[in-house]
């Protein structure tokens, strides 16, 4: 989730194409254009709420280099994404280490330390929300409440430039220009993907509800794969035991991003918490059930237009709480079931 003050900066800088480019330094310009910097030094699903923003700066300054600061763990994504010439290794708020860029925008936070950080690049123009620490920094004012796909849109609205909140299906893999990843309900003849895991214990729910649920979809006649992160494997494969479900079912740590994209791109159905791979399924419009606790879906949920179905039990609380959010707590195995079971049989 967006929040300044998350770590530091690798400072490596990789293409767009995920090859790394060893020759360019901080400051230095690959092909003689003007840079555009972008910092979003977040995760997986903070990238994805960014997308619209992302390509209505590419379609704005087409003349500019797109520079996005952000983790290198990202990397794979950005072909699918079709904005971005190159990444800049940055977790967090900064320290940027790119110097005088023609432009720089602040998509990670409403500051102060990401404001500061793109302000010491030295940009011919910066475009952020207005905090009061940078007075002669000119920015609409940040607003509590807002979808978080949407405020980066009217960031750039303030600023004259168009923004879609729609625009976020992922294209083809295989180059920026290829048909979106998505594709008919009907089309889709993977299994259904179960994703345990979220990066705060708030956000979690229990891996014995999940369980359930993933025993539930198979004697419904579903196959199930579960997915994660190299530091959810053993989550997983908890559900899994619980489950009795086939370890070779398991592909947690198995996949890079790029794969668990075509993963959720080919799912029957997703069934996960308030987490990336929720906006992964968004992205490619693939149906899923989301299970919302600390966080309301109004702020952090799938399209309203979408195949998706939001579950939350109506109260809000700390999203890097320790615990289990009592809120997610609420949300119960036979409500995720029907919910699943009911997109399930809407998309044969």
């Amino acid at each position: 989730m967006t929040a300044d003050g998350l770590g530091e900066a690798g400072g490596g800088r990789r293409r767009a194409d995920g090859r790394s480019d060893g020759r360019a330094r901080a400051g230095e310009r690959d092909d003689g254009r003007p840079v555009l910097l972008a910092l979003r030094g977040l995760a997986l699903g903070d990238l994805l709420t960014a997308v619209p923003a992302l390509r209505a700066l590419r379609r704005a300054f087409p003349e500019h280099r797109l520079v996005l600061a952000a983790p290198s763990a990202l990397a794979e994504l950005l072909p699918m994404i079709g904005a971005v010439d190159e990444l800049l290794d940055v977790s967090g708020p900064g320290p940027v280490p790119l110097g005088s860029p023609g432009i720089a925008v602040n998509l990670h936070g409403r500051g102060p330390q990401s404001v500061e950080a793109l302000s010491r690049t030295g940009p011919g123009r910066l475009l952020t929300h207005a905090h009061p620490d940078f007075p002669a920094v000119p920015g609409p004012e940040w607003r509590a409440g807002v979808h978080e796909v949407r405020r980066w849109c009217d960031l750039l609205g303030w600023y004259g430039i168009p923004a879609d909140p729609a625009d976020l299906l992922l294209t083809d893999p295989s180059g920026p220009s290829g048909p979106p990843v998505a594709g008919p309900a009907g089309a889709r003849t993977g299994p259904v993907v179960v994703h345990p895991g979220a990066a705060s214990p708030a956000r979690r729910w229990p891996p014995t509800r999940f369980a359930l649920v993933v025993a539930g979809l198979r004697r419904a006649g579903h196959d199930v794969v579960i997915t994660g992160n190299a530091s959810e494997r053993e989550l997983a494969r908890q559900v899994a035991a619980l489950a009795h479900l086939p370890a070779e079912h398991v592909l947690a740590g198995r996949t890079g991003l790029r794969e668990l994209a075509a993963v959720v791109a080919g799912a029957r159905l997703v069934v996960c918490g308030d987490t990336g791979v929720a906006h992964l399924a968004s992205a490619c419009a693939t149906p899923s059930v989301v299970l919302f606790g600390p966080v309301a879906p109004a702020l952090w949920g799938p399209p309203p237009t979408g195949p998706h179905i939001a579950l939350w039990a109506g109260r809000s609380g700390d999203p890097h709480g320790s615990e289990p959010d009592p809120g997610l707590l609420r949300i119960d195995v036979p409500e995720v079931l029907d919910a699943a079971l009911n997109l399930l049989e809407v998309s044969v």
